[in-house]
């Protein structure tokens, strides 16, 4: 699981004086209400804030990019956009799910990006050398390399299957299947019924499951 993220202050650049109450006493909602409660999120109750969730944004993000190096830059760009829209947040009940998708989308936005500038790698296409052209299969009795780029390019298909799906599958799909959220709470974050997100879910695994066939025939 990846480390705790540290979010520099300097980044968001928030100067405030310390707060005479103790937010680590606060309930999530009050404490969210007082990073609401100024032009400016209030730099102690938002730490408590981070430090709190911190441990949700790592879940989401080492379960979306597990090989990612830069997961730790992924998750202080998370809490900088919290910081920035907290403001806009009209149900603090909800704050939960409201970071998950910042969290999702800020990973997919990234994806699409890495997608456009890296040339996509076919096992079919044999790797061109100096002296001629060499094909990906080894012989061997141990899983070869092969396999693991097998493995490997299922689970970017996964990631850019789900990039895919409209913000509301993909959010609701995410809470399902990463956070394993209860459909009632994910209704109740989502502000939908629970008939709604049942159809979400269901709609989200048909799309990924056919744009996946291919692999799960394999």
């Amino acid at each position: 699981m990846s480390q705790s993220i540290s979010v520099s202050w300097s980044t968001v650049d928030a100067k405030y004086p310390e707060a005479s109450v103790q937010v680590d006493k606060l309930p999530n909602h009050d404490l969210i209400l007082r990073c609401q409660a100024g032009l400016r999120p209030d730099r102690v109750a938002f730490a408590e804030l981070l430090r709190r969730f911190q441990s949700q944004v790592d879940r989401v993000l080492y379960h979306l990019a597990p090989d990612w190096a830069d997961r730790a830059d992924l998750a202080q760009e998370v809490w900088i956009r919290v910081y920035r829209n907290i403001n806009r947040l009209q149900e603090p009940a909800k704050f939960r799910g409201w970071l998950s998708r910042i969290a999702t989308n800020l990973f997919y936005d990234e994806l699409r990006k890495r997608k456009r500038v890296m040339s996509p790698l076919s096992l079919d296409a044999p790797r061109s050398l100096e002296d001629g052209e060499m094909d990906w299969e080894i012989a061997g009795d141990t899983p070869g390399p092969e396999e693991e780029l097998t493995t490997r390019e299922f689970y970017e298909q996964l990631r850019e299957a789900i990039a895919d799906l409209p913000e509301v599958f993909r959010t609701t799909i995410v809470l399902r299947e990463i956070e394993g959220m209860a459909y009632e709470e994910i209704a109740e974050i989502t502000g939908v019924s629970l008939g709604t997100v049942k159809s979400r879910i269901a709609r989200a695994r048909t799309r990924l499951q056919a744009h996946l066939q291919n692999y799960l025939d394999s």
